[in-house]
């Protein structure tokens, strides 16, 4: 048994993970931490990439690693990976965490101060003539960079972790975090794009590496008390907690136990599928 604290509540967790090799890209703080703490608390060795090796290296105590990693270049990747493999021999599960909602240049500082404006005119009765836009002040910088983090950081840690696995012939499990913004469009257009993207590749995915015993899931998270979400106007959080039925936004551990479901056993005969983690904003 292990324990692991969660907020104000002590969960105590069985060993599910035991001897499993895991690794969380983005997870020195939000999501990523709390599901890098959570797949520890249940018996695996853990790898915790992130962009500042110091952060992530201080998330776990040995013999949990961390590393630096730029999930948007694929030599810092590879040579991640290579660093886990002569560390932990292996790798069991990956958690495609890494992400952005945005980048400079894509055009949200215009955004939001005109989508206060429009509710604004909207609550004042008036007919609204300030447009929330986006698009048309996304430049390309803004709109690539999102997604090489987002979507190509994905793709570029799934193919090294595949490979590993495939070399060793033991199968594994990777979850992706898409988010319910690639089903309800309710984000930066790019975001939007990117997690959307994220999911057709879980399936496509599941479909390559079944044959070697890989499973491949997804979690989509809706709101979230995350950093992502400290940029987020108040108005805007509290519009978005009122479409939640529980009408709150998500803790990261919360996050944390669905992914450690589709990676452990209990998730046996999960593959191809996405698990919506949002409060009853939306069914599916």
């Amino acid at each position: 048994m292990a324990e692991v604290i969660d907020g104000s509540k002590q969960q105590v967790l069985m060993q599910r993970l035991a001897g499993r090799r895991a690794v969380v890209t983005g997870g020195a703080q939000g999501i990523g931490a709390a599901i890098a703490r959570r797949l520890a608390a249940e018996g695996a060795r853990v790898a915790v990439l992130d962009l500042n090796r110091d952060t992530a290296a201080a998330l776990l105590p040995a013999p949990h690693i961390g590393l630096a990693c730029d999930v948007s270049n694929t030599a810092s990747v590879d040579a991640a990976f290579a660093a886990i493999l002569e560390a932990f021999g292996g790798v069991d599960v990956l958690v495609n965490n890494a992400g952005i909602g945005s980048a400079k240049g894509d055009g949200m500082d215009r955004y939001y101060p005109a989508l206060a404006e429009r509710q604004a005119q909207i609550g004042r009765g008036e007919t609204p003539t300030v447009f929330a836009d986006q698009t048309i002040f996304c430049e390309d910088e803004g709109w690539s960079r999102v997604l090489a983090v987002t979507l190509d950081g994905t793709f570029r840690c799934t193919r090294a972790a595949v490979r590993i696995m495939a070399a060793g012939g033991y199968g594994g499990a990777i979850v992706n975090i898409g988010s319910t913004a690639a089903v309800q469009g309710n984000g930066p257009a790019p975001y939007c794009t990117a997690k959307a993207a994220i999911l057709g590749l879980t399936r496509a995915h599941a479909r390559e590496f079944a044959p070697r015993g890989i499973r491949v899931n997804a979690v989509n998270p809706g709101a979230t008390e995350t950093p992502i979400y400290a940029s987020v106007p108040e108005a805007t959080k509290q519009a978005i907690v009122a479409d939640s039925l529980i009408q709150r936004l998500a803790s990261p551990d919360e996050i944390a136990g669905a992914v450690a479901f589709l990676a452990g056993d209990d998730g046996s005969f999960a593959t191809g599928s996405v698990l919506t983690v949002n409060g009853g904003a939306y069914f599916s």
